[in-house]
């Protein structure tokens, strides 16, 4: 086998290796003073990042419990501004009622429209109930989308 394709089995160093692969290593390091030099390098640097990475601290456990008291503290934080999300929603109240009425006189406004007169006298009340049908909807589903996402609020204020 070549040196390269020997460190990369090196470099691979899962500890499922194939006995005959670690075999091939064995033989080829003993004879390739180069590859042996390299694995041996690789196996040094690898104990010494698994073992004496971080140096040992006296103050271990303080400094763990210090580290996980920040972790629970802003996950606590999290869920606290997610629950605040979640009831406020997109837009504040003041923001549906507003959205509201621009709405409402949008669509009330629909009938002082240039083209409206003449539709709708060539249409007749064929022309009306679809319109009349198109805004009750409209404001059907405003009206669920903001008692949904303000129903913890509604009910509060309410009593309910």
């Amino acid at each position: 086998m070549s040196c390269a394709n020997i460190l990369n089995m090196i470099y691979e160093d899962n500890d499922n290796m194939p006995l005959i692969n670690q075999i091939q290593i064995n033989i080829h390091t003993f004879f390739c003073s180069s590859c042996a030099r390299e694995a041996e390098l690789y196996y040094a640097a690898k104990t010494v990042m698994k073992e004496d990475f971080l140096p040992s601290s006296p103050d271990l456990i303080k400094l763990e419990n210090s580290i996980m008291a920040k972790i629970y503290a802003e996950e606590e934080y999290e869920q606290e501004t997610e629950s605040s999300y979640s009831t406020q929603g997109i837009l504040s109240t003041r923001g549906w009622v507003i959205a509201g009425i621009v709405l409402m006189v949008s669509l009330v406004t629909a009938f002082f429209g240039f083209d409206f007169k003449n539709i709708a006298s060539e249409s007749g009340s064929s022309f009306l109930l679809p319109f009349g049908i198109t805004i009750g909807i409209i404001l059907t589903i405003y009206g669920a989308l903001f008692i949904g996402s303000h129903l913890k609020e509604l009910s509060e204020r309410f009593g309910l």
